[in-house]
């Protein structure tokens, strides 16, 4: 039996400040995707976390390029495998309220991991 070598690679960014229910509307939407389309789409969102999503693509695709330096991989040729968007630590801060009272504030975070492969001739769109 003959092993096909499956060019991928991932990348990580955690604790980023933003939460999670609002980072995974903007990874839902470039699930699967090409890269060089999802950087595109991505540039003109109006969501604060696009930028970190294509910032973490853009990393991932870079480190496919720097795991497999023999091969030449463009962008056109790379699509986003999985993108998973995780909850990361909460800080718990504490808003005075009138009376006496005290009311809990969330400062939530999220870890976000994409992996980047090489999109084959009979996988294509």
């Amino acid at each position: 039996m003959e092993t096909i070598l499956e060019y991928q690679a991932r990348a990580i960014q955690k604790h980023l400040r933003r939460p999670a229910r609002k980072v995974r509307l903007v990874a839902d939407a470039v699930r699967g995707m090409n890269v060089q389309k999802a950087i595109n789409m991505l540039q003109f969102q109006p969501q604060g976390a696009a930028g970190d999503v294509a910032k973490v693509i853009k990393s991932a695709a870079a480190n496919l390029r720097d795991k497999f330096q023999d091969e030449v991989f463009d962008n056109d040729d790379l699509f986003v495998k999985t993108i998973m968007i995780d909850e990361g630590v909460t800080l718990k801060r504490i808003q005075p309220a009138p009376q006496g009272r005290a009311h809990p504030i969330r400062k939530r975070s999220c870890h976000i991991t994409v992996v980047v492969a090489r999109q084959d001739n009979n996988e294509q769109e």
